[in-house]
């Protein structure tokens, strides 16, 4: 798995980060997202997921 972010699209909700906080932050300069792991061990499959499907904006994406 392999987490891709369009931080052009992204808003700074910040709902990845409440979801996964080992594996996304957010920029200090704009709050948008930072990817901190972007290849996360597979028992996270599940938790990263989530974190995809509640992104409010679409930035988020999972390449198996």
């Amino acid at each position: 798995m392999k987490i891709k972010a369009d931080t052009g699209r992204c808003i700074g909700a910040g709902m990845c980060v409440l979801t996964l906080p080992r594996v996304f932050d957010q920029s200090e300069d704009d709050g948008t997202v930072v990817v901190l792991d972007a290849e996360p061990p597979a028992d996270l499959t599940s938790a990263v997921n989530r974190a995809v499907q509640l992104c409010p904006s679409g930035a988020l994406s999972v390449e198996e």
